[in-house]
């Protein structure tokens, strides 16, 4: 399990220019170990929040705090009576010991994270990627090119546990960089779980329903190859936890069976060219190997893609699904598990994503979904049944309901709608059967997904 809490003093760690010192910086103060000299340095406001008070507080609570730079310019520098209250830099090389500002702002990190990894993209090969790294004390422990992106990823170790902030700081006057950004981690959204009533609720008729055609992406924790549901249904798989050892089936196996499953357990669109990619481990991923699993889904030629995971905000996330539905894939998410006071979930929050909530056979909302102005539309995903691991069990969760609406979706291009996917996004919007308080609000969305409604309205050429 990575570690992604810090607790007590932070301190970031920088080789000194002689390489025979360290220096400590810790409340706007650098101390020179070897020369026993104290230099008052300010810090922008992104790292202020990760040395001072309010560690992992929200975001928009924290944005409305003054920046430390303009702090500086109204108190001055208490060490330096002839300072004009201008703001020392502090984005440090770690080959050379220089100091360069930062050339945009920076904000404050939310959210969990790989404790000592950045993510960083450049147009440049691994030769720059690998002077990047040298020149400011990192490993580079992955490099690959996005299609998506456009651009070369490089996954950037920390080895000498500055926080990410800081690093994130020391790297933002680099022309060479595109893109820095920390490395989120992302959770399932499975929650605690009897004939499937999910075809009644949805108005689509079990007895015809088919996604053949239709290529349809999991995103997921590996699945069990052997179950009867999907034995000989899927068409490529891809593993983007290579070295990893999988323990993790049940997930994957529930949301693949739920879209393409046949045979003892029929799923929403049976026949679709299922494409899975496993992602998860323990219930968690990264921005990297999610970055990795998107740009192959699409490079496989998915027209829809099912995210039934969430995190927070991701610059480079973000990129790439708007870059996806650019291309005209359409992508279905989870709206989350973790209840109506929560922040927004991502990748469901992005505008470009269809964000789908879980209610029951009485359509009545899960009592731990995420609420918010981003909700989409609102599916079955409590106590639905679906495959497992060596079975069928009941399980309960907004990562189920997606996997209903993108069934439905592959129903729809089935039956020959090849809409882009915004068009088809407010086709399914406008078809819904409003649930909740009159029109669209931030518990239900737009209303219960009604495929028979969308069937018969088609999008207007």
């Amino acid at each position: 399990m990575l570690a992604v809490f810090l607790e007590g003093p932070v301190f970031a760690q920088t080789a000194s220019p002689n390489g025979s010192a360290r220096t400590l910086v810790a409340n706007g103060v650098r101390e020179d170990a070897a020369a026993g000299e104290r230099h008052v340095i300010y810090l922008p406001e992104m790292l202020a929040e990760l040395f001072g008070p309010g560690i992992g507080s929200d975001a928009s609570a924290r944005s409305s705090a003054p920046p430390a730079a303009d702090a500086a310019a109204t108190n001055g520098d208490p060490a330096n009576p002839n300072s004009d209250g201008a703001a020392a830099s502090v984005s440090v090389s770690a080959s050379a010991g220089s100091f360069a500002r930062p050339v945009e702002p920076q904000r404050a990190i939310s959210g969990a994270i790989v404790p000592d990894e950045v993510l960083v993209t450049l147009a440049g090969d691994e030769g720059v990627v690998n002077a990047v790294a040298a020149q400011f004390g990192l490993e580079v422990r992955s490099a690959r090119a996005s299609t998506l992106l456009g651009r070369t990823v490089a996954r950037l170790g920390i080895p000498d546990g500055r926080p990410v902030g800081f690093v994130l700081a020391q790297l933002a006057g680099d022309g060479r960089l595109a893109d820095r950004v920390p490395n989120h981690l992302f959770e399932l959204q499975q929650a605690a779980g009897v004939v499937n009533y999910a075809f009644e609720r949805i108005a689509l008729d079990a007895g015809v329903v088919s996604g053949e055609n239709v290529s349809v992406a999991v995103i997921d924790t590996s699945f069990d190859e052997e179950h009867p549901a999907l034995k000989g249904r899927i068409a490529g798989t891809f593993d983007a936890l290579p070295n990893m050892a999988v323990n993790d089936r049940d997930h994957g196996t529930s949301i693949s069976g739920l879209i393409a499953g046949d045979g003892p357990f029929r799923g929403i669109a049976p026949g679709v060219r299922l494409l899975h990619a496993r992602a998860f481990e323990s219930g968690v991923s990264s921005t990297d190997v999610l970055l990795a699993a998107l740009d192959w889904a699409v490079e496989e030629g998915a027209q829809i893609v099912n995210m039934s995971f969430v995190g927070p905000e991701n610059p480079l996330f973000s990129a790439a699904c708007r870059n996806a539905v650019a291309r005209g894939v359409v992508l279905v998410a989870a709206a989350g598990n973790n209840g109506p006071n929560a922040p927004f979930g991502y990748p469901a929050a992005y505008e470009s994503v269809i964000a789908v909530t879980a209610t029951d056979v009485r359509d009545k909302l899960m009592g731990k979904a995420n609420r918010g102005r981003y909700i989409d539309l609102s599916a079955p995903g409590v106590n639905v049944v679906a495959p497992i691991s060596g079975g069928i069990d009941v399980v309960t969760g907004t990562s189920f309901a997606a996997a209903v609406v993108s069934g439905a979706i592959a129903n729809l291009m089935h039956a020959g709608e090849d809409a882009t996917p915004e068009a088809l996004a407010e086709l399914l919007r406008t078809t819904a059967v409003d649930l909740g308080v009159p029109g669209r609000d931030e518990d239900f969305g737009d209303g219960l997904l009604n495929a028979k409604a969308a069937m018969e309205a088609r999008v207007e050429d």
